[in-house]
């Protein structure tokens, strides 16, 4: 369970901060590319979530 507790974290974040990103994302008057930086910090947290567990399996 103690390698979970930062997942468990981002989510409660993300989950608290989720309408706020929302709105952020979809707003008309900003960039086009504010979607793509959300699935950009997705990916990488991914990858840095699966890069620490493969090394931990070893």
């Amino acid at each position: 369970m103690n390698s979970q507790r930062p997942l468990m974290f981002l989510l409660l974040v993300l989950y608290v901060f989720s309408p706020t990103l929302f709105n952020w994302m979809i707003n008309p008057d900003g960039a086009w590319y504010r979607p793509y930086i959300i699935w950009m910090l997705v990916i990488v947290i991914a990858y840095v979530i699966q890069n620490r567990r493969q090394r931990h399996d070893i």
